[in-house]
């Protein structure tokens, strides 16, 4: 739901850089009601990038944050109470799982599962107050039957929040399989140019929305307005942006699968993946996003400093290819064991793909690898 500027007439929405509203006088609210006096709380630009994210994700409203880890600390902070239980993937990002740990002082009780639905579905009980998970896992890229979780979620009375980010709203829409909220690091393939940070949530239910707006207000977690408008920007081209990381990344992924330095190759893509079918299923779309995770038969730290053409960084989504060690980047502060039934090793390279020609691509990595 993109707006117009009506003042002048113009084709976008002007960047409402203010910190303030005139107040008192003419009082204004939002089209959801509150009052427009302090960009802390509501800023027209913010509202315009919610109203789009909202639509995209199939719920009736949004908060756009400063960054994926202010939603989830919004979110954690407006539902859960001392003696409440939360369920997390033990493969869901480590900052996600820290975050809840903290909570622990104050009477937060967590478990973690498992990344599939059997095991997370084991895990929740009638004490369970939320159920955390993502869509795909990061890095080993575990496609997860998130409809199960939330019919079991239901009976117990739970609350389930989906982080979408590695899916996008382009192949899934949690809310359909009535999950109460969606989480994205905006940061990543819907801001889509490795150049701003900011996060989100989605939800459905109007119950949750002044309780979530509130919690955003105090704890001032909002997104500034001119981030909002480059994240709208980039939400524009999201489509061709992952349809084209999506196909270059099935091109790479069945080119290492056959290579000699390779060990194992991690994409839902492959027919010969283990989560290929999960994918199938719950996707609306045969695309499987931009990231292939593979583990090599060389020094990981020798292969990215080789590496020409992909840029060694520990983020995913943008328009440039981005190659980095999940050991010492996303899976940093798990633990050995849970890296040890998780798969993942200090060999283990997450490939985020960009928009360059995938033949260079396939040629840098060959390369780095010692072919050629």
């Amino acid at each position: 739901m993109e707006l117009r500027d009506v003042s002048f007439n113009a084709l976008h929405m002007p960047i409402y850089q203010t910190v303030g509203f005139r107040q008192p006088g003419t009082t204004q609210t939002s089209d959801r009601g509150f009052e427009l006096k302090y960009s802390r709380e509501e800023n027209p630009t913010v509202r315009e990038l919610e109203l789009m994210l909202a639509e995209l994700e199939k719920g009736k409203d949004a908060l756009a944050f400063n960054s994926g880890m202010a939603s989830i600390s919004a979110l954690y902070l407006s539902l859960l109470r001392a003696g409440d239980e939360i369920v997390l993937s033990m493969e869901g990002y480590g900052t996600t799982i820290q975050l809840a740990q903290e909570l622990k002082k104050f009477g937060i009780r967590v478990k973690l599962a498992y990344p599939d639905a059997d095991s997370i579905v084991e895990t929740i009980t009638e004490n369970t107050r939320l159920v955390f998970l993502e869509t795909m896992t990061n890095p080993t890229l575990k496609v997860i039957d998130v409809p199960e979780v939330i019919n079991r979620a239901k009976e117990t009375g739970a609350l389930v929040a989906v982080d979408n980010t590695f899916t996008t709203p382009l192949l899934y829409n949690p809310i359909e399989d009535r999950a109460d909220f969606v989480i994205h690091s905006l940061t990543k393939y819907i801001a889509g140019h490795n150049d701003v940070l900011g996060g989100s949530i989605i939800w459905e239910k109007s119950e949750f929305s002044e309780m979530l707006w509130h919690w955003r207000r105090r704890l001032g977690g909002i997104i500034q307005p001119l981030e909002a408008w480059l994240i709208k920007r980039g939400l524009k081209t999201l489509e061709v942006r992952f349809e084209r990381q999506s196909k270059s990344a099935l091109a790479i992924a069945e080119f290492l699968c056959e290579h000699p330095k390779i060990e194992r190759v991690m994409y839902p893509g492959l027919k010969s993946d283990l989560y290929h079918s999960i994918a199938i299923k719950l996707f609306k779309r045969r695309l499987f996003g931009g990231v292939i995770s593979f583990e090599i038969r060389v020094d990981a730290r020798k292969f990215l400093s080789s590496l020409r053409v992909i840029f060694p960084s520990p983020s995913l989504g943008g328009t440039e290819s981005l190659a980095s060690c999940p050991v010492i980047s996303a899976a940093k502060t798990m633990s050995e064991e849970h890296r040890r039934i998780l798969g993942i090793t200090p060999n283990l390279i997450r490939l985020s793909v960009g928009l360059e020609d995938v033949n260079k691509l396939i040629e840098d990595l060959d390369r780095a690898l010692g072919g050629g």
